[in-house]
């Protein structure tokens, strides 16, 4: 696997550019390739690394991002509207193939996915190491003090208050499921809309609370991700879902700028990447070229 690099102060010293989500292309002479992202800061992201290597290795490219949901995404994929975006494998399952039951391993849901979308005539490209699932945060203090390394040691507490956003508090992913897989009856929720479960945490408002595993803030405060052994979470890396006919056509043409860039993307990168959109309110666009090219990648 390549070395990465990380995105380091330099970064954070280029000014501000704001948030890119229009409709975007470079002049040239190669194939004509259109990528799409969805309406978050992730996608955004990775939209913009896909493209720009793209565009490095002669490609047309046309991009477009802020699409829209899961749903309207896909829709755009087949029906030709864009060629390829970022997709995460637990979302394909959950969304669009609907198993009866879960795989219970990243590998096995990478497979199940990848099975999936060749039904539809999609191909998906292998996937990254990092994840962006959901996941059970707490004080790194507590967590010492009481030992808690899965999200079952919880009951060591006793009677404690856990942030869940209001509109997962009853899904399958949120507070009803977790205190059932994990028999934390004593555990009591607090809605709080997203972001706002990280200075709750911080500052002794609840005592555990629910996030996103690529979420910045994991980089500011001192958490501690407890294990979900019973892997309710799920698995969620992200793979390029592209139209197989594209595939066929310009094969490692294609594939291995899309691969090289993936197979960098670790959750603390990601995180890093996230941080500098996010947070330190660079466009997408410059985090990517900035990770790009201290990657050496254009």
């Amino acid at each position: 696997m390549r070395r990465r690099t990380f995105l380091t102060g330099s970064l954070g010293v280029v000014a501000a550019a704001g948030v890119a989500t229009a409709t975007g292309s470079a002049a040239g002479t190669g194939p004509v390739i259109t990528v799409g992202s969805k309406q978050f800061t992730e996608s955004w992201v990775m939209g913009e690394l896909y493209a720009q290597i793209l565009r490095k290795r002669g490609f047309d490219v046309v991009l477009k991002s802020n699409v829209g949901s899961a749903d309207l995404i896909d829709r755009a994929l087949r029906n030709g509207q864009i060629d390829l975006y970022p997709e995460y494998t637990g979302v394909i399952l959950q969304t669009f193939a609907m198993p009866k039951h879960m795989p219970t391993t990243a590998r096995d849901t990478y497979e199940a996915a990848k099975k999936f979308e060749a039904g539809r005539g999609i191909s998906l490209l292998p996937p990254t190491p990092f994840q962006n699932r959901n996941a059970v945060a707490v004080r790194t203090a507590d967590a010492r003090k009481h030992k808690l390394k899965t999200v079952g040691d919880l009951k060591r507490l006793g009677k404690i208050s856990y942030a869940e956003y209001p509109d997962n508090i009853t899904g399958p992913l949120g507070f009803d499921a977790v205190v059932k897989a994990y028999g934390l009856h004593d555990m009591k929720v607090r809605p709080l809309n997203i972001g706002l479960q990280y200075p709750a945490l911080k500052n002794g408002d609840v005592d555990a609370a629910d996030v996103f595993t690529t979420d910045p803030q994991l980089r500011r405060y001192d958490f501690t991700i407890l294990d979900d052994d019973q892997a309710i979470f799920g698995f969620q890396n992200v793979s390029p879902v592209v139209r197989t006919s594209l595939v066929e056509k310009y094969g490692k043409r294609l594939t291995e700028p899309l691969n090289a860039v993936d197979e960098l993307l670790t959750e603390e990168a990601m995180q890093a990447l996230n941080e500098a959109a996010a947070m330190m309110r660079l466009s997408p666009a410059k985090v990517a070229d900035r990770f790009l090219r201290a990657n050496k990648l254009i």
